[in-house]
């Protein structure tokens, strides 16, 4: 008789009960991915990044390009997160190109709430950030990718990419891994009634639903803030957000000495291998 059967006292105390066993192994079942078929594997890589190239800055190559990557998402097979970004195109494809520059400053760069550096959320300003920067450079270079310094590798757009090329195991694990984040963005862009919101919505719909410990977690985030400590930057020590509207230099996330890239510098990605799908090619573009 198996040892979670037997009738002696002693297994009763030390194994699991039945049902709760059951109950366990079923919340795992429901949570564990399923495999994919070579299409859809093509369909969810195309899926992360057309969300990355959204989440670029709107530049002229981008605005240019808009009418191509709205095709792009009108020809996705119907899902939930094909019906946010087509959402979304509905307005990014018509806006002036004016419009398109300032509510992405606006939102991405002026508010700290909605940043897209991920690390942030999860470790703020304090010194575990730059060890989780160097992590996450770290994974990139072992499955041989490389970034252009002008960017950090927790860069929401960057993290995309690499997830959309090296698949949905590792690739997608920081993005698993900063999933509370994810969702506080996707909020703050909900209460702002952003057009951005869908394309968050697009992303977490790709993601493993998140938990009622994540959605505490995420509640409690949003009212404290990330952690924080004194690391040598005085002028943006005092609070865990920027109230919105405020400006919070792209420097200000980093701890001293780590990952600071350039003002000027606009960040490319190098990919091991050529992309196939050219007009999804474009460099990722950060805040400016």
């Amino acid at each position: 008789m198996s040892p979670l059967l037997s009738p002696g006292a002693g297994h009763r105390e030390e194994s699991p009960s039945v049902p709760a066993l059951v109950r366990t192994r079923l919340r795992a079942a429901v949570r564990r991915p399923a495999r994919l078929t070579p299409a859809q594997a093509r369909e969810r890589s195309l899926v992360l990044r057309l969300v990355s190239l959204l989440l670029q800055y709107p530049d002229a190559e981008l605005a240019a390009a808009r009418e191509d990557v709205a095709t792009c998402v009108a020809g996705l097979p119907p899902s939930e997160a094909a019906a946010e970004l087509a959402a979304f195109t509905g307005w990014f494809a018509h806006a002036e190109p004016e419009t398109l520059e300032r509510t992405y400053v606006e939102t991405f760069d002026l508010r700290r709430r909605s940043s897209l550096y991920l690390t942030y959320y999860l470790h703020g300003d304090t010194r575990r950030r730059g060890m989780a920067l160097l992590t996450l450079a770290q994974r990139y270079r072992a499955a041989g990718w490389q970034v252009d310094g002008g960017e950090l590798p927790d860069h929401l757009p960057v993290v995309l990419e690499f997830a959309a090329l090296s698949g949905p195991g590792a690739g997608e694990a920081p993005l698993r891994q900063h999933r509370r984040g994810l969702e506080l963005i996707h909020r703050a862009l909900a209460d702002a009634d952003s057009p951005y919101r869908h394309v968050l919505a697009a992303l977490l719909a790709l993601l493993p639903p998140a938990t009622e410990a994540d959605l505490a977690a995420v509640a409690e985030l949003a009212a404290q803030g990330p952690p924080n400590e004194d690391v040598g930057m005085d002028p943006y020590a005092g609070g865990a957000f920027a109230p919105p509207g405020t400006f919070a230099p792209p420097g200000a996330f980093a701890p001293p000495g780590t990952f600071v890239p350039p003002e000027p510098a606009r960040p490319t990605l190098v990919s091991p291998t050529p992309a196939s799908d050219a007009s999804l090619s474009s460099p990722v573009d950060g805040p400016r």
